[in-house]
């Protein structure tokens, strides 16, 4: 008779969640193919939204130094422009 022999239990396979992340952004880089990529994309927006908040801060201190001096039209400016 033959003796018994021990078996480890089976384990659930381990999900390669990196992988699959890959999987997928390769998948939707193929279906865009041909545009920008969703790197991309997401460097323009930030880039855009950094762009969009330093320009109100240049156009606040602008405007505030124009209020100082008494400009609040165009013509005030190019009235003050020309002296």
């Amino acid at each position: 008779m033959k003796a018994p022999t021990k078996t480890k239990p089976t384990r659930a396979a381990k999900r390669d969640l990196f992988a699959e992340l890959s999987e997928g952004v390769t998948a939707l880089a193929k279906a865009r193919q041909g545009k920008r990529t969703l790197v991309q994309d997401a460097l323009q927006a930030t880039r855009a939204t950094r762009l969009k908040t330093e320009l109100r801060g240049i156009q606040g201190y602008w405007s505030r130094k124009a209020k100082a001096k008494g400009l609040l039209t165009e013509t005030d400016l190019e009235r003050y422009l020309r002296k």
